[in-house]
């Protein structure tokens, strides 16, 4: 049994952390044979998904942050200058009149959005300016 337990153990070692070199007969030799998993590493750092992952994570997170900052901050501040209170309650009905229907226009919540918008932007440009200081982002703006 444990002799089949090696064996599978070996298998697998060879599958897929493999680092044995084929040899061509041609003039250009072909790169050296990788393991599933050292393909997969080299293909997480070539691409940088990670970091794009990271990335990803990070901004969602800041995102919720930004929007309940304007929900629960701005928008309160913003509605005690309206008469509806919200900012997000602002809305224009306008009636159909052969059928009777109402169609509601919510442009308090549209410019709700907006201004969470431009506050996830101005972070997005801030943080920016903080990682091209610093050299981690290439700065496309200036030439070199």
């Amino acid at each position: 049994m444990m002799n089949i337990l090696r064996i599978r153990i070996n298998f697998f070692d060879q599958l897929f952390f493999s680092e044995k070199t084929c040899k061509n007969v041609m003039a250009d030799d072909p790169p050296a044979k990788q393991g599933f998993v050292q393909e997969f590493m080299g293909f997480l750092k070539t691409f940088g998904i990670i970091g794009l992952a990271i990335a990803f994570v990070i901004g969602a997170a800041a995102s919720k942050l930004v929007t309940a900052f304007v929900n629960d901050i701005i928008n309160p501040i913003v509605g005690l200058a309206l008469p509806s209170g919200d900012l997000k309650g602002l809305q224009s009905n306008i009636v159909n009149s052969a059928t009777g229907a109402v169609s509601e226009f919510k442009y308090g919540d549209f410019i709700a959005n907006i201004i969470d918008f431009l506050i996830i932007a101005l972070i997005v440009f801030i943080m920016y300016k903080v990682l091209s200081r610093f050299r981690l982002v290439d700065d496309k703006t200036k030439k070199t």
